[in-house]
């Protein structure tokens, strides 16, 4: 869930969410709410779908949704469809630029043209093109498409302050990351598991970028994208990536400067499975543990 940059004075707030379509099957939604009462409830009846995208597997959804602080668009973090090695289509749907799975996504919530509920940016790299957003896919290269080769983004983020946008990609069987995305990259699934190379086949491999981080699965699971911290209550910890691992509970920090590709290895062990972390108004962070519990972050 994200709400509108500008609430409470725009009352809206965008959900992505999964859904079983009768007709079309399983989909991941992206639609618009608005509230009465100060954001404690969404009305149902107000719902407006701005984007649909046909799933071929239940799992990978994944699901992330914010609004940038620099140039206020809408950023929704797509799986590759599910199933083991993408294997959809010759190239699987991460690298297929035909499709919205496996992607980031950037819009402009600004009602647009041709039956669409959003804008297209004008820099997006295929802005020229028609909209994906009726089923999730297209004949053309997809205008919503910021950046591509996504296994499952499940947690990621905007640095408040610099802008950057820090995502932590779910792996395989082998690597997990976190890469720092930018405007037009690939950032490499099926061709490659962190730095793994897979093997697979994967079209022309364009515009691959490594990550930032990668390790193995002796250290963790499944990777779960944090903050960087810009709060002010542990000055040791400012404008450091704070981030974890699901299966292992391990919790990891580096410098937001850090360059391709550091591989983490001990990290503190916190004990806890992290479904997510979250940022205060305050800039001080927190963890969601898959048990029910909220923790705070301290150094």
């Amino acid at each position: 869930m994200a709400f509108h940059p500008d609430f409470p004075t725009d009352q809206r707030a965008y959900l992505f969410y999964s859904h079983t379509d009768a007709s079309a099957g399983l989909v991941s939604r992206l639609a618009e709410y608005s509230t009465s009462d100060g954001g404690r409830t969404l009305d149902p009846a107000s719902e407006r779908i701005l984007l649909t995208i046909d799933k071929p597997e239940s799992n990978h959804n994944g699901g992330g949704i914010a609004f940038s602080p620099d140039d206020g668009f809408l950023y929704l973090g797509t799986g590759d469809g599910g199933g083991g090695n993408d294997q959809h289509g010759t190239i699987g749907n991460a690298q297929s630029l035909t499709s919205l799975l496996g992607k980031i996504l950037r819009i402009d919530i600004a009602a647009g043209a041709g039956g669409f509920d959003y804008k297209i940016p004008t820099d997006n790299p295929f802005a020229a093109n028609p909209p994906c957003g009726a089923d999730g896919s297209g004949t053309m290269n997809c205008a919503e498409i910021f950046a591509w080769g996504f296994r499952n983004p499940w947690r990621w983020s905007f640095d408040r302050q610099t802008g950057e946008l820090w995502v932590g990609d779910v792996g395989q069987s082998a690597r997990e990351e976190i890469d720092r995305v930018v405007l037009g990259a690939n950032y490499g699934w099926r061709c490659f598991e962190g730095t793994r190379n897979t093997g697979l086949a994967c079209g022309s491999d364009t515009n691959l970028q490594a990550p930032v981080v990668d390790y193995g699965h002796t250290v963790g699971t499944t990777v779960t994208g944090g903050y960087v911290y810009r709060g002010s209550r542990y000055p040791s910890l400012r404008g450091r990536y704070i981030f974890g691992d699901f299966g292992s509970g391990k919790i990891w920090h580096i410098p937001n400067d850090t360059a391709p590709t550091l591989e983490v290895t001990t990290g503190f062990d916190s004990g806890l499975n992290m479904s997510s972390f979250g940022e205060a108004n305050d800039g001080e962070l927190y963890i969601v543990s898959y048990d029910g519990r909220l923790f705070r972050i301290t150094d």
